[in-house]
């Protein structure tokens, strides 16, 4: 009874859009059907080509307003700033020429709109035009492209002629963990086949490599301000990426093999905190949290502002919550905090019973 109901249905449903089709049709008789547009049609597309053109503006300004606050506050690091302007200026470029285009293209749509007995002019070709809008392009991209080849070049200046702290990066799903290569400033070799998780040994690290005794193995990561870091990657599943934002830093962590990137921090944790734009970002997030604190939603404790490393790849379901503090200190206060870690030498014998 319920399917013959069902179908007695679906039938009426048929018959009444059949019904309410051909009602439309009638209605159209006396309508022009014709697909040609005519004058009128070009009219009103040449103003809805106006008025798209005030939107996108709008909207443009508008993002640029909301929005802006919701930026990253000054580079953290010696090289961001050479990135930021690198950034900046590619993104003027991008909007004089967008603006520029967009407004003739919608000018021209409109002015040369169709019209009744109005014969469009035909060019094959033309050399003169085609020289110009082929060769502004490529004297700007190039501009561009060796800008970004020359900056790309100094930050990727990773060398040991600088004094640099060596620290690895360990990515795995879904933490990172950091190794420092301790007093004699060298990594011990490690290898993901060597992990054993019984005797503490999370990285793998070779325990008959001496480099590797006095390495230290921690999940927040310290660095001294004024110092440049070697950053050495690795992955012990899939691929990830570690993304430093404030550094304007990033590098995949690619299984089977070590990448490197390298940076010197410029602000400490306490300074950066002191920054206008990081105090106003503090501010619109704990009144956000207040409010939900007042609803009784959870997540809404006071937020506080710490750098921070993050994964920018999609690396499985709890990707978002690959993350890690970073701390930037003074020397001073960096070497104290790496003298009171236990190295990986005392580890193993603890692991060890000795």
């Amino acid at each position: 009874m319920t399917a013959f109901l069902i179908i007695a249905v679906l039938v009426l449903v048929a018959i009444a859009i059949w019904q309410m089709t051909n009602i439309f049709e009638l209605s159209q008789i006396k309508t022009d059907n014709s697909q040609v547009a005519n004058d009128k049609d070009n009219k009103y597309n040449g103003y809805l080509l106006f008025a798209f053109l005030i939107f996108i503006y709008g909207i443009t300004i508008f993002s640029f307003w909301k929005y802006s606050k919701v930026l990253l506050p000054e580079a953290a690091s010696e090289h961001g700033a050479e990135y930021d302007s690198l950034m900046l200026w590619s993104f003027v470029i991008i909007f004089i020429v967008q603006t520029i285009t967009q407004a003739l293209l919608h000018y021209f749509g409109f002015k040369y709109r169709g019209e009744k007995g109005k014969k469009a002019l035909f060019f094959a070709d033309n050399d003169k035009l085609e020289f110009i809008w082929t060769i502004i392009p490529v004297i700007v991209l190039a501009g561009l492209i060796l800008w970004g080849l020359y900056t790309w070049t100094n930050i990727m200046d990773v060398n040991d002629e600088d004094d640099p702290i060596i620290v690895e990066l360990y990515a795995q799903q879904f933490n990172w963990t950091a190794r420092y290569a301790g007093t004699d400033n060298v990594l011990g070799d490690a290898n993901v086949r060597m992990i054993d998780i019984d005797r503490a040994n999370v990285l793998g690290l070779d325990e008959s490599d001496p480099n590797a005794s006095d390495d230290v193995i921690v999940k927040e990561l310290h660095l001294p301000v004024g110092r440049k870091v070697n950053f050495k990657m690795r992955s012990q599943d899939v691929l990830h990426s570690a993304y430093m934002p404030h550094f304007r830093a990033q590098m995949n962590c690619v299984p089977g093999m070590i990448t490197e990137f390298s940076y010197t921090p410029i602000y400490t944790t306490e300074e950066m905190r002191l920054n206008p734009d990081v105090i106003s970002k503090v501010k619109r997030t704990n009144k956000i949290r207040a409010e939900r604190a007042a609803n009784g939603e959870d997540n809404s404790d006071p937020w506080e502002f710490d750098y921070i490393l993050l994964c920018n790849k999609i690396c499985g379901k709890s990707h978002y919550n690959m993350q890690m503090k970073i701390i930037v200190e003074t020397e001073e206060e960096f070497n104290k905090w790496l003298a009171e870690q236990q190295n990986f030498g005392k580890t193993m014998l603890a692991s060890s019973g000795q």
